[in-house]
């Protein structure tokens, strides 16, 4: 495949692929390009992400003292297509 240039600025494009759609993304200017089925797929794949995320319910555990902190952990991405650009 030929290299990517932005149409907005001319620089090199980076691609990203994410399952099956591909992200072509500047560096400079920041733009963000794609064709229109993998623009359908991002939006099938962001409502799906959503459908799976409701509110999760657990009992809260039982303070002892012999508890210990949990490990930090990574803050979940608040969409499907935030994952693209960690």
């Amino acid at each position: 495949m030929d290299e990517m240039t932005c149409p907005k600025c001319g620089s090199s494009m980076t691609s990203r692929t994410l399952g099956a759609v591909t992200v072509n993304r500047c560096p400079s200017c920041s733009g963000v390009f794609l064709d229109r089925a993998d623009l359908a797929d991002l939006v099938e794949a962001e409502n799906d992400w959503h459908r799976h995320t409701g509110p999760l319910t657990e009992p809260l555990p039982r303070i002892t003292a012999d508890m210990t902190a949990p490990p930090p952990s990574r803050p979940k991405a608040r969409s499907y297509i935030e994952t693209l650009f960690d």
